[in-house]
């Protein structure tokens, strides 16, 4: 930790006032760079598939055109799957509501003639399920949104893939400390490369077996819960809870309250079987971010950049972390947002650091 940064409360003060000025900077260009956010983060996921046709002895061009169109077409069979389901969806909503407000109202009755006396108000204002429906219609529309600059996007990649082949090359004509910083930023890619590959496939995983678990019980949409999963799973520690409940909502509306519950126990075996104990295994130490720092992280980039902020909350912090970390000034801040350090007395050094 760097000391004298700790110990000069009027730079730390300078600090945080410049971090203020660029998180504000962030949300007022919000529009112009959640697509190119989106396409850099993209343009690291191809970058493995893309590595490994070149070392098949494929050319850079046809390669890049290759998985472009591979990505483009799952796209657009994920949208033609989903589409219908969201727009009869939207348009069930209402009577949706509708028969959710008859089962509380009946709730709360029952519960008044066993002499446990609830607000229909206070049930209304803290715990109605339809606003966690219309969230995650709002989700889902700030997704359309974000689709709409599809052919934007998709420019970004196209150019961000093929300027990657040179940076290094002019970043070594450009610096004079080049191939410390390259390396610093390759072990970044990298890092941020494997975290986004393994939350892809442990996503995919979570949004098939929940398709699977809804065709089962017969719950409406299981195409769109099962995408919303498949997206919400990217979100740390609330995605997958809020993923959960319109699709048990619509299991208590449509089927009763017994296909609810299975509905609930179904979501939450997948969660804890891929969460818990997949994800980790794969993952190996983590992700160098303390439990706090990543929940902060979650809420931070939701507000400066919208439900794409929430979906690229963790690989965009732990950018940040390793950026950091190769400043001596600002190491300090790097290792607070770290994990827990453990701190065992070794022979000679009683405050040597694991």
């Amino acid at each position: 930790m760097h000391k004298n940064s700790l110990a000069n409360p009027g730079g730390l003060l300078v600090t945080l006032a410049a971090f203020v000025i660029v998180v504000a900077g962030m949300k007022a260009a919000a529009p112009l760079l959640v697509p190119f956010l989106l396409a850099l983060f993209i343009a690291i996921l191809i970058a493995s598939p893309f590595s490994a046709l070149q070392r098949l002895g494929l050319p850079a061009g046809p390669a890049l055109v290759m998985v472009l169109i591979t990505l483009i077409g799952m796209i657009f069979l994920l949208g033609t799957l989903v589409g219908d389901s969201l727009q009869n969806f939207s348009s069930a909503f209402p009577g949706y509501q509708t028969r959710l407000r008859e089962i509380t109202s009946g709730l709360l009755a029952r519960l008044d003639d066993h002499g446990v006396h609830v607000s229909s108000q206070l049930v209304a204002d803290y715990l109605d399920p339809g606003k966690a429906m219309k969230m995650v219609a709002g989700i889902l529309s700030g997704m359309g949104g974000m689709l709409t600059n599809g052919f934007l996007i998709m420019i970004t990649v196209i150019f961000v893939m093929l300027e990657a082949a040179s940076f290094p090359d002019k970043w070594r004509m450009a610096s004079d400390n080049a191939e410390s910083s390259l390396e610093r930023f390759n072990a970044m890619t990298a890092k941020i490369n494997s975290y986004m590959g393994i939350k892809l496939l442990t996503s995919l995983a979570t949004g098939v077996a929940i398709i699977i678990w809804l065709v089962i019980l017969g719950v409406d949409y299981p195409f769109l819960w099962g995408l919303l999963a498949f997206l919400l799973n990217f979100i740390p520690t609330i995605g997958s809870i809020i993923a959960a409940v319109p699709a048990v909502t619509l299991a208590l509306v449509q089927l009763g309250l017994g296909s609810a519950l299975l509905t609930a126990a179904g979501y939450l075996l997948v969660n804890i079987v891929i969460g818990t104990f997949l994800e980790p295994r794969f993952m190996g130490r983590g992700l160098g971010l303390s439990t706090l720092v990543v929940f902060l992280s979650l809420v931070l980039w939701g507000w400066v950049l919208g439900p794409v902020g929430m979906l690229l909350s963790v690989p965009l912090t732990m950018a940040l972390k390793i950026a950091l970390d190769a400043n001596e000034e600002t190491r300090w801040i790097a290792v607070m947002l770290g994990p827990r350090v453990v701190v065992v007395p070794q022979p000679g050094d009683e405050h040597a650091a694991t």
